[in-house]
């Protein structure tokens, strides 16, 4: 039975996803409000409670699980891509060190003490350039991965097939891929190097440790800036839908960087003090903290992303549209949604033949079928 509902629902979603292409309205109706926080009170209670359920029905909890899966696999080629580079300028063994602290500034020590050895081994390893080539690309394709799942998981919750081909989706999604991974390394380098490269500025120009104050301070609003264009491109720029215009800030994005920032503080408060994950699991228990966490992350972005769906219906239904089931927002492209249709379609008529051709031959055999139900 449940398989059947399945069914039925990615038939509906096909075919709202080509009927949306029809008739929803444009992303800036001028019905709607031009911005969430001008909705009344009783759209966003209906926007809270709504958020909820759905990041359950969508079983947002099975999608950010197969998100850290695409973002474990793309962490072992970044780190060769990096080692790599390093290589070339044969500054890889001096600053293996370094890399190992910001993974222990990002994450812990104990996920530290898990990279160490494979980043040394790739650090000692020959052929840097053709690594570094191997590396880049597959870090890329990689990490792809993570981004189109990303985009499959937000066509989910806006009820949305995707459409666009593969020949555009495929490069788009390099493209934005290329654009995070540089906001990512940029933040990376920030928690940890930033430090003695301001005491070093510091020292030249006469201010020392006052420097470094100065940017242990400043660092955090810049690495949230970073923070807010990421989400901000994963939410805007993934999905298959048309979306109402650009914004760096949406009310899901604020949540989404809340709501991770709580969890991150209270699973390493957790982790640091009645944790047993290294006796329990030993050597790769830092491995199961690491993964606890990218799993937590995507749960927020997710959920960040239904709670920005959830208010684009609100301001829907205030406008008069009806969105109460399906939000109403045009799809990007259809053409390959279009053509996945039409072959189910077939599928379905194919089936219909056999079973048509199956009661001609023995009359019986639909009422047997039948009395057996």
């Amino acid at each position: 039975m449940s398989s059947r509902n399945e069914s039925s629902r990615k038939n509906g979603t096909a075919v709202g996803t080509a009927a949306k292409a029809r008739h929803a309205p444009a992303p800036d109706d001028e019905r709607k409000a031009d911005w969430p926080t001008h909705l009344d009170g009783s759209s966003w209670k209906y926007i809270f409670k709504r958020s909820i359920k759905e990041f359950s029905r969508e079983k947002c909890t099975d999608l950010a699980a197969a998100l850290t899966y695409f973002a474990m696999l793309s962490l072992f080629p970044a780190l060769l891509a990096l080692v790599s580079l390093l290589g070339v300028v044969g500054q890889a063994q001096s600053t293996t060190q370094t890399m190992v602290q910001v993974v222990e500034g990002i994450a812990s020590p104990e996920v530290a003490d898990t990279l160490r050895q494979p980043i040394e081994q790739l650090a000692s390893a020959p052929s840097a350039g053709f690594a570094l080539v191997a590396g880049l690309l597959g870090a890329l394709w990689s990490a792809s991965g993570y981004v189109g799942a990303f985009g499959r998981a937000v066509n989910q919750i806006y009820d949305v097939r995707e459409g666009r081909p593969f020949y555009k989706l495929k490069p788009l999604m390099l493209l934005l891929t290329l654009v995070l991974l540089l906001i990512a390394v940029v933040m990376a380098i920030l928690m940890v190097v930033s430090g003695p490269l301001a005491r070093t500025l510091g020292d030249v120009v006469g201010l020392g440790e006052t420097a470094v104050l100065v940017w242990n301070i400043a660092k955090w609003p810049v690495l949230l800036i970073f923070a807010i264009a990421l989400i901000a491109a994963l939410y805007y720029g993934t999905p298959n839908v048309k979306q109402p215009k650009f914004r760096w800030l949406s009310p899901g994005s604020v949540i989404a960087l809340v709501v991770l920032a709580i969890a991150t503080l209270g699973f390493f408060f957790y982790v640091s003090n009645f944790g047993n994950y290294n006796k329990t699991y030993g050597a790769i228990g830092g491995v199961i903290v690491m993964l606890l966490w990218i799993w937590i992350a995507n749960l927020s972005l997710l959920f960040g992303a239904v709670f920005d769906s959830e208010a684009e219906r609100g301001r829907e239904l205030e406008a008069g549209i009806e969105a109460e089931e399906s939000l109403q927002l045009p799809p990007r492209d259809t053409k390959a949604s279009d053509k996945l249709q039409k072959q189910e379609d077939k599928d379905v008529r194919d089936g219909r033949e056999l079973r048509l051709e199956a009661e001609a031959t023995d009359p019986d055999h639909g009422d047997e079928t039948k009395n057996a139900k």
